[in-house]
């Protein structure tokens, strides 16, 4: 019976393919290596097996021979077919391409993408460990095909791995043990996994002396019965020397190809083992679902805390140089002594209330024949802003890459991304000038804007655009230093000057906008700023590509799935 590809179930574990494949385990945590595997291993049995065998029930059966090295399984396969159709071999120090051997007809069926759709298809020797080589042969039964797998014990990573993926896709596994090998502990780590995954098993003895048969084919049925394969059919292959053509003589491996046959004919037997394989590999999946959605939480929650450090810091910093801004911290040094030379200090600010016209003279009588003060101090509010916003970002990098190094995945990521974190940008001095010249000229811009007004048009040429707006830079950098206090130091008394020199050009409430937009446009600025800093860590984790939405969609799919199936 043909399952049709548009059936509920089909569909529910497509979406759940689509979900696991989605799930990364970057970051090397706890349960990361074990969750790359189960992934892969799943996926595999999805696209390699699952899927494909839900598309056709009464496809062709596929048998695996698989087992330890010098199990004789290639030597078994070419026994069956009667001739050398897979060059049997001890030591195999490369990969080698898996033969998958069939009846003609049946060729169509394995020849396309359905089935193991990662292996390229050839019919000669092929690239190696890349490709499935196919060769049709009349003595395979109708309806079932056998595939000689690579070592599972092999000392080659590629042969064990792909072992492991070729089981993964059987109906039907025969797996073939020696006398001298048949209590390894590996053969045996797959036997339980074939239990756990209540796959259909048959087992055979090879290479079994003759005296010897009884004794641990008895002992080898005890081992399987303990393992829950007690069902398990059993055959026996005595050692006996080979033909001319290195093949069992058939009498000694007819059992095997007889009852080969007769599950091949029988088709209620053939959908007894796809049955049986086929819910046992569902469950499985189901199974090992809820482990992914676990480990694929694991890396968001490290995400998540590595991304709280970065916010934590930056926004800190971003604090702090809003409060160094607003709080008179730039009036001092250079900035303050450009300032005072700009619009003076001593007997003019303690007649400030009195003497307003005097002042507005005074400033007046400053300007004229100097070198553009304005200009000084307008570099000396550029170099002290400057020098904040790099003080603020050097120790944000500093402070996150310490942050980060306490904990094993922020280490594996600075590591081996993040090279130069703990220092600023090498472009950072650059924009940061850029940025506060902007908002310099913005500043200029808004003292234009206010000062076309004709009730004020006059006092600002008279003190000049630029005079005037760097008056305005000094009067929001003291925004919250006392400016309206009777009490206050050098820095808050000459920033009131400038803000008394203001009111009498705007009037109050125009300076108290003007010096808010000033200040929202700066803080704007410096968010800018030190966002682009800060994106040079949220950048390492959003390219991890772990998506939030992954353990929901998983747990959704696994869900749906387990109800249908």
């Amino acid at each position: 019976m043909t399952t049709p590809a548009s059936s509920p179930l089909l569909a529910a574990l497509d979406e759940l393919r689509a979900a696991v494949s989605s799930c990364a385990f970057p970051l090397d945590l706890p349960a990361a290596h074990e969750a790359r595997r189960t992934q892969q291993s799943l996926a595999d049995q999805l696209k390699d097996y699952i899927l494909p065998r839900l598309n056709r029930l009464d496809a062709p059966l596929l048998v695996v021979v698989g087992g330890s090295t010098g199990a004789g399984k290639s030597t078994l396969v070419n026994s069956l077919v009667g001739r050398r159709v897979s060059q049997p071999g001890v030591l195999r120090p490369t990969t080698r391409s898996p033969v998958l051997v069939l009846h003609p007809e049946d060729r169509a069926w394995f020849a396309g993408n359905r089935v193991l759709p990662g292996l390229a298809r050839t019919t000669g020797d092929g690239p190696a460990g890349v490709s499935l080589r196919l060769v049709t042969d009349e003595t395979v039964p109708v309806g079932l095909a056998l595939l000689d797998a690579p070592d599972v014990d092999s000392v080659v990573t590629e042969n064990r791995e792909m072992a492991d993926q070729l089981l993964a896709a059987a109906d039907l596994w025969l797996f073939v043990t020696s006398a001298a090998r048949y209590a390894d502990a590996v053969p045996w780590g797959f036997l339980r996994m074939a239990v756990e995954r209540t796959v259909a098993v048959a087992m055979v003895l090879d290479r079994v002396a003759p005296q010897a048969v009884d004794e641990i084919s008895a002992h080898l049925r005890e081992m399987l019965t303990e393992q829950g394969l007690g069902q398990a059919p059993l055959f026996v292959v005595p050692e006996v020397p080979l033909d001319d053509d290195g093949l069992i003589p058939l009498t000694t491996v007819m059992p095997l190809r007889i009852w080969l046959g007769n599950l091949a004919a029988d088709s209620a037997a053939r959908a007894a083992v796809v049955r049986q394989t086929l819910e046992g590999a569902i469950a499985h999946l189901i199974g090992r679902t809820p482990f992914l959605v676990s480990a694929h939480a694991e890396q968001l929650e490290a995400i998540g805390r590595l991304r709280a450090d970065v916010d934590r810091i930056y926004r800190a910093a971003g604090a702090q140089v809003t409060e160094g801004t607003a709080d008179g911290s730039l009036l001092r040094g250079e900035v303050l002594a450009r300032w005072q030379e700009f619009v003076g200090t001593g007997e003019l600010l303690r007649s400030l209330e009195r003497r307003i016209g005097w002042l507005r003279d005074r400033l007046a009588a400053t300007l004229r024949g100097r070198p553009a003060p304005e200009r000084e101090l307008s570099e000396a509010v550029e170099t002290g802003l400057e020098a904040m916003l790099r003080a603020a970002a050097e120790s944000a990098a500093e402070q996150t890459s310490a942050a980060w190094r306490q904990t094993p995945a922020g280490t594996d990521l600075l590591d081996k991304d993040g090279a130069g974190l703990e220092l600023v940008s090498p472009d950072f001095r650059d924009s940061a000038s850029r940025a506060i010249r902007d908002w310099q000229g913005y500043v200029m811009q808004l003292v234009r804007e206010e000062g076309s007004d004709k009730r004020s048009v006059a006092r600002v040429l008279a003190y000049g655009v630029n005079g005037v707006g760097v008056t305005l830079m000094i009067v929001v950098f003291a925004s919250t230093a006392g400016v309206t206090g009777a009490e206050f130091g050098v820095a808050g008394g000459t920033a009131i000057v400038g803000q008394k020199l203001l009111e009498a050009i705007f009037g109050d409430a125009a300076v108290r906008s003007l010096a808010a937009r000033a200040r929202k446009d700066l803080d704007a600025r410096v968010e800018t700023l030190l966002g682009s800093e800060l994106r040079r860590y949220l950048g390492l984790l959003d390219a991890l590509g772990v998506d939030p939405d992954v353990p929901d969609r998983l747990s959704a799919a696994t869900h749906a799935a387990a109800g249908l199936r």
